[in-house]
């Protein structure tokens, strides 16, 4: 199992404090969110910077730790600028990078229905699908064209090709038990699994990995490596309960813990920074 990081949107001087340590502290992932603007009914709006350049920021600044976004709404951006943005990106950090994908926060980020992109989940999904198979398209580095109901490309080669290949990992928010859902992230590298209409806090458990990892094993046809992404908040338990708690998941199946840290006091940024450099519940 490898063990990874994912924060909420914060001073991006914080972010890179944050992923040095855990870099130092023998972490394997470090991944930031991708929004434009989080509003959510009754609470105050947050301040985001953009997560593409807080990751340049990151990955010219540590060596080791693999970073990435967690989790990019492919359908409200062009595939064709989003794929050299992550190829470059991937070529800064020395082939570090992995992009999280799913369909969005729609309801809370402005970036949605407050400028006019796709609400309805059905075409969301159509554009992500074909959206990853424009990003895989174009990161081969060979001419490409592609027809789609809402893309077309006229055989474009974009260079360079990734520093990692066949391509850059793609991890996809799979919904379970929803066969469609975790068939679309089947395809490629790894899959964050959901519950189907999971109330707040309501995350997979680690019976629910278990047997999100058997589908897996059964259904995937590919012999390449492929991910089962596991998470919660352990770094204020104790540390022999955190470790019993991510070694349930990691028995279930899972190959990756996502440890979520939510800054929503700026004043506990040196208590979670000596957190962090506690290292990997392990």
């Amino acid at each position: 199992m490898k063990y990874g990081i994912v924060i909420e949107d914060t001073d991006y001087r914080v972010a890179v404090r944050m992923a040095q340590e855990a870099e130092q502290a023998g972490w394997d992932g470090f991944f930031v969110p991708d929004a434009i603007a989080i509003e959510v009914e009754g609470m105050p709006s947050m301040p985001w910077f953009d997560p593409w350049v807080v990751l340049a920021s990151i990955a010219v600044q540590t060596s080791r730790i693999r970073i990435g976004t967690f989790i990019t709404p492919i359908s409200r951006r062009r595939p064709w600028k989003l794929a050299r943005e992550a190829m470059t990106l991937d070529h800064l950090s020395a082939g570090r990078l992995t992009i999280g994908v799913g369909l969005g926060a729609a309801e809370d980020d402005g970036g949605f229905k407050k400028v006019g992109e796709a609400m309805d989940l059905k075409v969301r999904a159509e554009l992500m699908d074909e959206g990853l198979s424009i990003l895989d398209g174009l990161w081969s580095g060979e001419p490409f064209s592609f027809e789609g109901t809402h893309y077309h490309v006229d055989r474009m080669t974009m260079l360079p090709v990734p520093a990692q290949s066949p391509r850059i990992p793609i991890w996809v928010i799979g919904v379970w038990p929803k066969g469609k859902s975790l068939n679309r992230a089947l395809q490629w590298d790894g899959i964050i699994p959901q519950k189907y209409k999971a109330k707040p806090g309501d995350s997979p458990k680690p019976s629910d990995i278990e047997a999100l990892a058997k589908y897996v094993a059964e259904r995937r046809n590919k012999t390449s490596p492929f991910d089962i992404i596991a998470g919660g908040m352990t770094l204020n338990q104790s540390r022999k309960r955190a470790v019993e708690t991510v070694r349930s998941f990691r028995d279930a199946g899972a190959t990756w813990w996502m440890e979520s840290i939510w800054l929503t006091d700026p004043t506990q940024i040196e208590k979670t920074l000596a957190l962090i450099a506690k290292g990997p519940p392990k």
